[in-house]
């Protein structure tokens, strides 16, 4: 077992690799779009065949569809602003009371 430091240091250095993960995937998907001609260009997408990204600006529509759907099936969403994605809050929370409700 290593120490506490040592720990630490290796969680730091996991943290910084996804870091590094995640700035590439953006400088990825914002060179994909601008090399996308100016009226082609989307700025929501897929980058490395499966990561989603939206660079649009959000909206409130879009964050409910993304964040709080209790009614879909989706517990995880592409993120309403950026690269990767976000967990469907208001299913999860639908789901816990479904389990609450069948236990009582």
């Amino acid at each position: 077992m290593g120490s506490h430091h040592e720990r630490d240091t290796e969680r730091h250095g996991f943290q910084d690799v996804i870091r590094l993960v995640v700035i590439g995937l953006v400088v990825v998907a914002v060179v994909k779009e601008l090399r996308t001609p100016p009226a082609e260009r989307e700025w929501n997408g897929v980058v490395a065949g499966f990561v989603p990204y939206d660079f649009r600006v959000p909206t409130v529509a879009r964050f409910k569809e993304r964040v709080w759907a209790p009614q879909t099936e989706h517990l995880i969403n592409p993120r309403t602003f950026g690269v990767g994605w976000t967990v469907n809050a208001g299913r999860v929370v639908e789901l816990v009371r479904r389990k609450v409700e069948a236990a009582s």
